[in-house]
């Protein structure tokens, strides 16, 4: 059976006429057997800030009333079934107890299994969507397969159960029926609910494919396809046809948003295609993300990633001694500190620190804690503002003349580093977050758009 796996984003199940035009998309490739769908949009939003200690029980009540507008807006376009309304009814009362659990049970738990509820009604909606027009589409609880260890906010996919249980409970329905499940949730071995972190819909249709062995994971979104960078900063970018899977990973790393980063590692192992398109407009096509691709070219598109910290590390200790660069990293290790570039001369280390997720000073992640043990060693600078700007392509270290055409654009600018050589597939350079746009658009002027390789 040539399988494909469909995974629609919060915008394209956001109401009643976003989900009508998804329909029209599985109604016409019947090969697509599995749909995982995220919440509507906005609503993982509000369960969000119904986990928050602060709010009072008039904010309570106005959150829980936000999301009951949106589920019951659509219900009431879809004129739906009693089954349907009472199972959208349920699960509306089961965030009205998770949230006043929480109130004297802060359990991480808890939280996980109130952020699933927004994905829980869209799959129950979106599956009566799909009946009303023809396709024998069923809800199923993802839960039953998707299996998890115990890290509750971030949970770790177990591949080998996940495996396992897909062909045991999921597999069946597929031979007469189109499963509609859900994104981002899963379950541990204790049946808790658990979830794989804020844009891990796309990862869950990765790892579903995976177990199922799909011909493709088809991403629906609110764009046509990955871009040669992004279109917010320059009316120039170009839709890609196709790209590769190192170039993907390359351009979810350094900052594309198309794609979550995790989502191509199951389809890299099962080799399985991934293709990213509009679910507003399918007509347009998209971007297919491939094993190999043919005649790729040195350069590919241009990523942006803002929110950078530049952590300069200086010590005579390091001249022509051994063991300095272990112990920094263990340091850091330590305090759960993740490096992306790093460059080194004799006395000197500069690391850049992503700062997602962290304060706006980057101190989020540079405790006061872990400063003073790196000071201990070494005169330690901070600079934040900064961001990394990528070159993403193939053969990078290997194509001369390069240079040349980059240095010319980044000639009026302060760049605070630049890392090329760890990679075929990238070249990167930290700049003033205030320059970063202007810089992306130049290069993707110089190397794109003159000589039109896109």
């Amino acid at each position: 059976m040539s399988l494909v796996v469909a995974k629609f984003g919060g915008t394209s199940v956001a109401n009643y006429a976003a989900m009508q035009s998804c329909a029209s998309i599985i109604a016409a490739n019947p090969n697509t057997k599995v749909v995982v769908v995220s919440a509507s949009s906005g609503v993982t939003n509000l369960l969000v800030e119904l986990t928050k200690a602060t709010i009072n029980d008039i904010q309570r009540d106005a959150l829980i009333n936000d999301i009951n507008v949106v589920q019951q807006d659509i219900l009431m376009q879809l004129d739906a079934s009693v089954d349907v309304v009472s199972a959208i009814g349920q699960v509306l009362n089961r965030i009205q107890q998770l949230s006043e659990a929480l109130v004297l049970d802060r359990s991480k738990a808890i939280m996980d299994e109130l952020l699933s509820c927004g994905e829980l009604c869209s799959s129950i909606l979106f599956a009566e969507v799909l009946k009303q027009i023809g396709v024998n589409a069923t809800a199923f609880d993802v839960r039953h397969v998707l299996r998890t260890d115990s890290h509750f906010g971030k949970a770790e996919p177990q591949i080998e159960q996940i495996s396992h249980l897909v062909e045991q409970h999921l597999l069946p329905h597929l031979a007469t029926q189109c499963v509609v499940t859900q994104g981002f949730v899963g379950a541990d071995c204790h049946g808790q609910t658990t979830t794989l972190g804020r844009g891990g819909s796309d990862y869950s249709a990765a790892l579903l494919a995976e177990a199922l062995h799909a011909e493709a994971v088809e991403i629906w979104t609110d764009v046509a396809g990955i871009y040669s960078t992004d279109p917010r900063i320059t009316n120039n970018a170009r839709p890609l046809k196709e790209i590769s899977f190192n170039e993907a990973a390359e351009m979810a790393t350094f900052g594309a948003k198309v794609l979550h980063p995790a989502t191509i590692l199951p389809a890299v192992r099962q080799q399985i295609q991934v293709f990213v398109g509009s679910s507003k407009q399918p007509e347009l096509g998209g971007t297919w993300i491939r094993h190999q691709v043919h005649n790729p070219p040195v350069f590919r598109a241009v990523a942006l990633r803002r929110g950078q910290t530049l952590l300069n590390l200086h010590s005579l200790q390091m001249l022509h001694a051994q063991g300095f660069l272990a112990h920094i990293f263990t340091t850091l290790a330590q305090h759960k500190i993740s490096v992306d570039l790093i460059t080194t001369s004799e006395v000197n280390v500069a690391l850049t620190l992503d700062q997602t997720g962290s304060d706006s000073s980057g101190q989020g992640l540079l405790t006061e804690a872990l400063l003073q043990e790196l000071s201990q060693h070494c005169r330690v600078r901070v600079e934040d503002k900064l961001a990394l700007v990528a070159l993403i392509g193939n053969q990078i270290a290997t194509t001369s003349g390069l240079c040349k055409q980059v240095f010319e654009v980044l000639e009026p600018y302060n760049v605070r580093m630049i890392c090329q050589g760890a990679s075929p597939h990238n070249l990167c350079v930290l700049v003033s977050e205030n320059d970063a746009a202007d810089v992306v658009t130049r290069l993707h002027g110089q190397l794109f758009e003159l000589e039109g390789r896109c």
